[in-house]
């Protein structure tokens, strides 16, 4: 009876599978073996919320949370590493004390919206956004402004924002939908965003709250000087030189899985042990191996002092190619092509 049975399941998922009727929690990817996901095998509970609110960061199954720990290598991480200098660069925390890093508002419905003047608008969303004289603006020349609606659980972007006496303006802007049926949308492509990878920013910064609580469960935004005129996912837009040995826009890497981090400190190791599962995505034109993080007073020097010692060399280009479920998606998918931990 048992082998009956178990003929009987068999048959019928060769079936369903052929039909394309698949059980829950497996999907058929595009050009790939059947894959199952979505899952989360670093660890049993998702990403924290956006702090002061209910709101995920995506869907589970979207890119940013995807354990890159065994992903087959790409095969030009050794000539991206050159154009970045990773021989002689060392990791560099792009956040610290006193007020240095990418600051971001939680607002309610009620917040006041405004309408942008944007020097890019026919790649930013027209919004309303809510903007205002109490929103916190990135210093520097990028002056990125991110706002999260705690209540419609929506992340608002700009780039380049001012208040301009009541009339803002701002490069670009983008609007993301953090949870719900279209939160794994990708912008259209060949879109910037506040970003110059077309990508969400907030998403990939290292937050407090997050290693306080031990574990951030997601990849890091991160920028390089060179990068080359393509673009790969999740990455929407290019905004590279003509140069085929730099890393495109969505390139991701993470630390070697045998870098020992025993020597670090506890808030050391949380850090290095999300670039090890979660990696770094290439988002932005800048200094080499500058990863992006919120402003917070809880940051130390000796904390990042302790981060400026990894070596660039400690880490390696992924080829996350097959976990993507559509080209227009974010969605990705464990399985045969794409191993989770």
């Amino acid at each position: 009876m048992p082998m009956m049975l178990g003929m009987r399941v068999r048959a019928f998922l060769a079936v369903a599978a052929a039909l394309g009727i698949l059980a829950a929690g497996v999907r058929s990817t595009p050009g790939s073996a059947l894959a199952i996901g979505p899952a989360e095998p670093h660890a049993t509970t998702r990403r924290a919320p956006v702090p002061g609110t209910d709101c995920a960061v995506f869907p589970a199954d979207n890119v940013w949370n995807l354990d890159v720990s065994r992903l087959p290598l790409h095969r030009k991480s050794a000539v991206w590493k050159r154009a970045m200098d990773a021989g002689s660069t060392f990791l560099h925390p792009d956040f610290g004390p006193p007020s240095y890093g990418m600051p971001f508002d939680v607002v309610g419905a009620n917040h006041d919206r405004v309408r942008i003047d944007f020097w890019y608008g026919d790649e930013s969303d027209a919004g309303p956004y809510p903007f205002g004289l109490d929103t916190h603006v990135e210093g520097g020349s990028d002056r990125h402004a991110l706002m999260i609606d705690r209540d419609a659980c929506v992340l608002y972007e700009l780039y380049a924002a001012d208040w301009n006496g009541g009339a803002p303006t701002a490069g670009s802007g983008a609007i993301f939908q953090l949870s719900g049926s279209d939160a794994n949308d990708l912008r259209p492509a060949g879109w910037t965003s506040a970003d110059a990878a077309g990508l969400p920013i907030f998403p990939g910064l290292v937050r407090w709250d997050e290693v306080r609580d031990g574990r951030i469960a997601h990849a890091l935004r991160f920028t390089a000087s060179c990068t080359t005129r393509r673009y790969v996912w999740p990455a929407r837009h290019q905004a590279g030189q003509d140069d085929p040995t730099c890393p495109p826009m969505g390139a991701r890497f993470r630390l070697k899985r045998g870098f020992d981090v025993s020597g670090f400190s506890r808030d050391a190791r949380v850090i290095l042990d999300a670039m090890k599962h979660y990696g770094m995505i290439v988002a932005d034109n800048g200094s080499d191996w500058y990863f992006q993080g919120e402003v917070n007073d809880h940051w130390t020097n000796d904390l990042l002092d302790e981060l400026k010692s990894i070596p660039a060399g400690a880490f390696v280009a992924v080829n996350a190619a097959r976990c993507r479920v559509r080209p227009d998606s974010a969605a990705f998918a464990y399985g045969p092509g794409c191993p989770g931990q």
